[in-house]
């Protein structure tokens, strides 16, 4: 019969034979006809682009509003491209010069401080540059703004005896006639600011070989009067500095070389007559304009500065200064941002043992007391949030003040005389006061979360097995309430560092910690590259207490709930 075992068996066989064979002939197909695994994979691919494309916004906010900033204050805290940028010919010759010798530059490197300092002058970057070296050294400011004042006083002194020689000295067009090329001039003939931008500059062949440092001045102006004044080159007439640097090639060792181009016959007489110009002694010039000039310490602290990154910022962070000796430590009297990181730290620290001695117990009720009371005094626990934060601050202000509300309750009570009130304010007992009512809800809603899953039968049990109130509330609770501390903890301590508005108004001189010098820095002085250093440093110095709390206590026990 064909039902018997054997030949069902021999069916089986027959069947797995052909799955078998039908597997090795070719991978399995999905129903659209594609291979199963090609098909998978593209869905997989769809399915995280979908998801990416979900996140994206969120990332894309993040990366703007987070990682770009910080990654903005790390490159300022480095970066110092202004003194080789304003300063090139001068910062290069200085490589030269012996700073740690007591002479300063020769006269070559005052003639290049005169070419930088008129351009610097015209694009008013002096004073930027001035600002930039005064937070090294105390009075470069004024010297840079005094001297922008007057360096055009030394070019004029060559312009003015160029065009006193000839009236061909005058013109715009006549310098453009041999220093621009004919397809500039060509394409200058009728242009108008309102056919749009004006065509870019271009120098004749055969000029800059022939008169190097004056090609080199008049692109430069040239590029000025185009891009930044936005003037009609063929009709503004050159600054005083290309008639000196004009001087210089006509009277240098080549003079004016085998030059046969336009105006050579006026460029040949201004060459024999060079000669004759008085001349100027720039760096007496420049002692006359300010006598700093003539200071070793100014010159090595351009020197020393003019790289275009710098560690400058980040010494000064940590009380050292850079010196052409290198890296030392600053007088005594100028060490303060040790002493403010130290006290940062250690007020952040005190106000986050203050909100868990106050938290603790408050989170404590919440978690125990009837769903409706607990949650009634939440709302109690949340209503400062929507107190402005300076006004928190501002009322802090009145209360702790020696005529304040405490002091005048402590008084009315008898506990301290009318003559004796607490000093509570503009010192360090103030901003603890203030900053842990302000953190005090960032501790007791991680608490309050952590202590609600604690079942209280765990007390009644240690109870029943002979525990005191207090052994079942140590050896039980408390352990188990540990990761809401952890978690306020860590809310509490890295948003204490950070805040400056209510140690500047509570704190007064010896309560402000290193977040007001850094807001400081960034709104007042404007010195952000220090400003970025000591953010820089904070970060690292939180980022370093995380990784050591994490290894300590280790940071999957934190918890928010």
């Amino acid at each position: 019969m064909s039902d018997t075992p054997t030949a069902q068996t021999a069916s089986s066989s027959a069947a797995e034979a052909r799955i078998a064979d039908a597997a090795h002939t070719g991978p399995m197909m999905a129903a659209d006809g594609t291979p199963l695994k090609k098909s998978l994979n593209r869905a997989l691919r769809l399915q995280k682009m979908r998801a990416l494309a979900l996140i994206a916004p969120l990332l894309i906010f993040v990366l703007v509003t987070f990682i770009a900033p910080i990654a903005d204050m790390l490159f300022r805290s480095v970066e110092n491209e202004i003194v080789s940028e304003t300063l090139p010919k001068t910062t290069t010759l200085l490589g030269e010069w012996d700073e740690q010798g007591a002479e300063i530059p020769d006269e070559a490197v005052f003639e290049a401080l005169y070419d930088d300092m008129y351009f610097a002058k015209e694009a008013k970057l002096h004073t930027r540059l001035g600002s930039r070296l005064n937070y090294e050294l105390t009075g470069v400011s004024s010297l840079f703004r005094k001297s922008g004042r007057k360096v055009e006083d030394m070019g004029e002194v060559y312009q003015d005896q160029f065009e006193d020689l000839n009236d061909f000295w005058k013109s715009s067009e006549n310098w453009n006639s041999f220093m621009a090329s004919d397809a500039w001039i060509a394409s200058m003939d009728g242009w108008k600011k309102a056919d749009g931008k004006q065509p870019k500059f271009k120098m004749r062949d055969g000029v800059a070989e022939a008169l190097p440092a004056t090609a080199d001045a008049y692109k430069r102006f040239a590029a000025f009067t185009q891009n930044v004044d936005e003037k009609n080159l063929y009709t503004t007439d050159p600054w005083a500095v290309v008639y000196s640097a004009l001087h210089k090639d006509l009277t240098g060792e080549n003079g004016l070389a085998s030059y046969t181009g336009p105006a050579a016959e006026q460029l040949n007489a201004a060459a024999a007559a060079a000669t004759t110009f008085e001349t100027v002694n720039y760096s007496e010039a420049f002692k006359k304009i300010d006598k700093d000039w003539h200071d070793v310490n100014v010159w090595q602290t351009i020197k020393v500065y003019s790289p275009k990154f710098t560690d400058g910022y980040f010494l000064n962070a940590i009380d050292m200064q850079k010196s052409v000796d290198g890296a030392e430590m600053r007088p005594e009297n100028q060490q303060i941002y040790g002493i403010l990181f130290w006290r940062t730290m250690r007020m952040s620290v005190a106000i986050t043992l203050s909100c868990i001695m106050l938290g603790y117990p408050v989170a404590w009720i919440l978690a125990n007391l009837p769903a409706r009371q607990a949650n009634l005094l939440l709302i109690l626990v949340l209503l400062p949030f929507w107190t402005s934060l300076l006004v928190r601050t501002s009322a802090w202000k009145v209360m702790l003040q020696q005529q304040g509300v405490i002091n005048d309750t402590l008084v009315w009570l008898g506990i301290v005389a009318t003559d004796d009130r607490l000093a509570l304010i503009n010192n360090q007992t103030g901003t603890i006061i203030a900053m842990t009512h302000i953190l005090l809800p960032f501790m007791i809603l991680p608490l309050y979360s952590v202590m609600q899953t604690i079942q209280p039968t765990y007390l009644r049990a240690a109870k029943s097995l002979g525990a005191t109130n207090w052994t079942a509330f140590w050896r039980v609770y408390f352990p188990q309430s540990i990761p809401g501390i952890g978690a306020g903890s860590i809310l509490v301590f890295i948003l204490a560092i950070g805040y400056y508005i209510t140690p500047e108004i509570v704190g007064g001189t010896s309560g402000t910690f290193i977040s007001n010098r850094i807001a400081y820095h960034i709104s007042s002085s404007l010195n952000w590259g220090l400003g970025a250093a000591l953010g820089a440093i904070l970060l690292a110095a939180v980022l370093l207490l995380y990784y050591a709390y994490d290894k300590i206590v280790g940071i999957d026990n934190v918890k928010l709930g």
